[in-house]
């Protein structure tokens, strides 16, 4: 059985979802409550609506997981680039996440990345021109 989220609802209703959590709220709507957020499940969505509800088509979306190994950086080169990218990412909404660790011992400093493809790509080739200076 499918069940939505109240924002999920209310745009399949074309409705605010303040108004969706009310008429959840005043027994309109009926929907179970899980943790501290309602699902409702389509077939209560047709009832309360008197139409059948096309399933919801999920858009496309493509992520990178990436682990960029850079061997033989000392503590300083690690920081110019750990600061500089955390920062670049930190700017804007980028849609990424990086995680970054330095092995200082093995002067090797790896970093995680995980987002979009275009964000992917933007922060790989900043990592690319920092290593490279």
């Amino acid at each position: 059985m499918e069940h939505y989220t109240v924002d999920q609802a209310a745009t399949l209703l074309s409705l605010h979802v303040k108004t969706v959590r009310a008429y959840v709220r005043d027994g309109r709507l009926k929907a179970v409550k899980i943790g501290k957020q309602y699902r409702i499940a389509r077939d209560d969505l047709e009832a309360f609506t008197g139409l059948s509800l096309a399933p919801p088509r999920t858009q496309r979306h493509a992520e990178a997981s990436t682990v960029v190994h850079v061997d033989g950086i000392d503590r300083a080169g690690m920081d110019r680039v750990s600061t500089m990218l955390l920062a670049s990412l930190g700017s804007q909404p980028t849609g990424v996440r990086a995680e970054v660790v330095y092995d200082e011992e093995r002067g090797r400093l790896k970093v995680i990345i995980l987002g979009d493809l275009e964000a992917t790509a933007q922060a790989l080739r900043l990592i690319d021109r920092l290593i490279k200076q």
